[in-house]
């Protein structure tokens, strides 16, 4: 702040006051401010700078949830989503199950805002995609389809058929689980799975999926569900290919490239068509960890709102400063 805005009398202060309420709070135009005060309107306009400069004015933004809004727009914007909703950066000091639990609550109020009746929901299965269908309160009837099968070690109230079950008590409508492992043993295995009755009616409804609710996991230790199912030599294995990210145990590399791998033949899961297919993807990637993993998924053109925290959004920020997101 300059000297003389510091030394500005009490009348200059109260000019610019009721300039800045007419415009802020009356909602005034500058032209018929100058009117009413004699001046021009770009007169009205340095006015309104003085007194935003000078700490007359200050303008605060108070969302209905806790949202760093110049982050989110950041986001938003470096990757061309239609949303970005990031936590603000308080919770950087909260333990991680504090911040899933603020991850899901976003999540669910977001779905539940933007679900309509004609909606087919889908859910993978991830920890925060289950504090979302605790968190759901309200949902229109719409059916809920599970994208991929059972981790295996899971319990029965964190497993992603539960985590349907919930959500489809909430909406009223009918629920599509899938009763089977997520990671089978063979190729054989799996396509006979697939054929069974249930599987096979819940795989069906994959084509008409609108919106879907998915968690990014990243390919290291404790960061993915498919990750840790496997055992250390197709993991390195799969590494080696390029694996950087995981979204309903389908794999993508560094650049958002859906990526092939023997894992495809022996997973319960939505295929990368499938997904990519979807007109509305809400994944939810949160953690300094998974920033990488959260850029290659964003990169893939495939998730239209990200919700994510600020450990994650700094990282993600400068990986698209270092090079640009281009349109898929």
């Amino acid at each position: 702040m300059s000297a003389s805005r510091k030394s500005a009398s009490l009348t200059e202060a109260l000019l610019l006051a009721t300039v800045a309420r007419r415009f802020y709070v009356q909602g005034r135009s500058k032209l018929e401010i100058a009117d009413e005060f004699g001046v021009s309107r770009f007169k009205v306009a340095r006015m309104l700078d003085t007194a935003m400069e000078s700490g007359l004015v200050r303008v605060e933004f108070s969302l209905p949830a806790p949202v760093d809004l110049a982050l989110s727009d950041e986001v938003r914007s470096a990757y061309g989503l239609e949303r970005a909703l990031v936590l603000e950066r308080s919770t950087e000091r909260e333990p991680k199950e504090v911040v899933r639990a603020k991850i899901g609550s976003l999540a669910a109020r977001l779905l539940e805002e933007i679900a309509v009746p004609s909606d087919v929901i889908g859910l993978s299965w991830a920890r925060s995609v289950n504090a979302m269908a605790e968190a759901v309160r309200s949902l229109p009837r719409c059916p809920i389809v599970q994208l991929c099968g059972v981790q295996a070690g899971m319990d029965m109230r964190g497993r992603s058929v539960e985590t349907v079950s919930r959500v489809t008590s909430v909406s009223g409508g009918d629920a599509y689980p899938i009763f089977g492992p997520l990671v089978l043993p063979d190729r054989r295995t799996t396509e006979t799975l697939r054929r069974q009755p249930g599987i096979a009616e819940t795989f069906g409804q994959f084509r008409n999926l609108t919106k879907a609710v998915v968690s990014i996991g990243a390919w290291q230790p404790g960061e993915s569900t498919v990750y840790d199912a496997l055992d250390e030599a197709e993991r390195a294995a799969i590494a080696a290919r390029g694996a950087t990210a995981e979204v309903a145990a389908r794999l993508f590399d560094a650049s958002g490239n859906a990526l092939s791998t023997g894992l495809a033949h022996h997973v319960l899961a939505i295929s990368h068509e499938e997904l990519m297919a979807v007109p509305e993807v809400i994944a939810l990637g949160y953690s300094r960890p998974k920033a990488a993993a959260v850029d290659a998924v964003l990169r893939s053109g495939m998730v239209s709102t990200l919700i994510t925290d600020a450990a994650a959004a700094v990282p993600l920020l400068a990986l698209a400063a270092k090079n640009p997101v281009m349109p898929r």
